[in-house]
């Protein structure tokens, strides 16, 4: 075992495990990149004398957000199409625009703008799902950025791929590229019920099952979506589903603002997760997605951002707020999606949908140390009652400090380490130059 060579001192820790849980005064003990001991400060101090200290006096130490569904990208577009629904907004200005800017370097550079604005906002994870995975996966690597990458699936012709099964031959080759990685895992990623045949479902249920990896996918996310599938199949999205076996515990569910009760018991049975995009959903007027009932149901409910461009931002403190009290609304309790099951939802909950609850979500020896630190001692978060209510309602991004990923320092006092701020600015500025005049 290695030495432990870091001793995370903070006002605060929130280890998510156990539920609700707030440590005073104590301190994270790392190896390399994992945590190895949670303890009282001044415990860690006698044990530890030789390693480096790090005082987090003012803070509120939590473990790394974890955006369970994003199209990180599509940053690069952030504005473009606003203040329209969803299928508008899609078919008549984001798949165009996409159309004729996609390529590898669209990717990577909306990627390392995403990374930066997420270190800066306390995620350190995200469950990517776009084009060009290997490109995606590229990127995430170099930055040294937790990432699952979504192998895309859709029924017409991309820039990525031209045919079905020109898909399913890119995309295999980019998951046994990324074979073990530890950074970098993969899900498969069928766009949506309606732009994906049954056929490719089929094979994409196979290759889930045969690899043990989670399929990614865009589900009951509008009424108009369950109401063509209605006519084109005969039944609901979910049954559809259902019908062709992936329905079960690989399945990340994102949106679902369209149940029944009996769907969510369906979802529950089978294990599923379910990746809750609040905000995204609000402003595309999609619909409400019944969190409360799915998490009273015992589905793992965990939060994403969607995409910079429908969003607008990958705020995961604004999502965590926006779903707590969205929940409440729906659910007519105020009781309903309280702050620690919130923290919860956007930590450990997405972890466990992208099959990585064992390695990172929560503050417990063994697990990687994927690590943020929250600032409480601005004049917008005094006084200080309830250190998860305060986190989930009155924190914003702007007060994280400092972020670790696998024990490696990625902000330090709200600088980014290895990443130029300036040249990610400017190369923003090129894209919106060739977007804007391509229009």
């Amino acid at each position: 075992m290695k030495p432990v060579d870091q001793i995370l001192e903070a006002r605060w820790v929130i280890p998510v495990e156990p539920h609700g849980v707030v440590l005073d005064h104590h301190a994270v003990a790392l190896a390399g990149d994992m945590i190895t001991e949670v303890l009282p400060i001044e415990a860690a101090r006698g044990k530890y004398p030789n390693a480096a200290r790090i005082e987090l006096n003012e803070h509120a130490l939590i473990p790394g957000l974890v955006n369970a569904h994003a199209h990180n990208p599509m940053v690069l577009m952030r504005g473009l199409a606003d203040d329209l629904p969803l299928m508008t907004w899609l078919n008549e200005h984001i798949w165009p625009a996409e159309g004729r800017v996609m390529g590898p370097e669209f990717v990577r550079d909306g990627i390392e703008l995403a990374i930066a604005e997420m270190l800066r906002g306390g995620t350190t994870c995200c469950n990517e799902n776009y084009l060009f995975p290997d490109a995606q996966a590229a990127t995430y690597l170099k930055h040294g950025f937790r990432a699952v990458v979504g192998l895309p699936f859709i029924e017409f012709p991309t820039a990525w791929a031209k045919s079905r099964d020109e898909y399913f031959d890119k995309n295999l080759a980019v998951h046994d590229e990324l074979r073990g990685e530890s950074l970098v895992t993969t899900t498969l990623a069928p766009h949506a019920p309606y732009t994906v045949a049954n056929e490719t479902f089929e094979r994409i249920r196979l290759m889930s099952d045969q690899l043990d990896i989670p399929v990614h996918l865009h589900l009951h996310e509008t009424a108009q979506e369950v109401e063509d599938s209605r006519r084109d199949h005969g039944m609901r999205p979910i049954a559809r589903m259902h019908t062709l076996g992936l329905v079960n515990d690989h399945l990340i569910a994102i949106h679902m603002t369209q149940l029944t009760d009996a769907e969510i018991v369906q979802m529950a049975e089978a294990g599923a997760s379910v990746a809750h995009c609040p905000e995204s959903n609000l402003k595309l007027a999609s619909g409400f997605c019944p969190a409360e009932k799915l998490r009273r149901a015992g589905v793992n409910l965990a939060i994403g951002t969607d995409g910079a461009a429908s969003n607008n931002d990958l705020d995961m403190f604004g999502e965590m707020r926006t779903a707590a009290i969205l929940a409440k609304a729906v659910a007519n309790d105020a009781s309903a999606f309280d702050a620690a099951f919130a923290l919860q939802a956007a930590t450990l909950n997405g972890a466990r949908a992208l099959g990585l609850g064992e390695r990172i979500g929560s503050i417990v020896p063994g697990k990687q140390a994927d690590l943020a630190a929250v600032r409480l001692d601005a004049i917008e978060t005094q006084p200080i009652y309830h250190v998860a209510s305060q986190l989930v309602y009155a924190t914003g991004r702007q007060q994280v400090s400092d972020v670790w990923i696998a024990g490696r320092r990625k902000l330090d006092n709200r600088a980014l380490i290895g990443m130029d701020i300036a040249a990610l600015r400017a190369k923003a500025r090129e894209w919106h130059e060739r977007i804007a005049f391509a229009q």
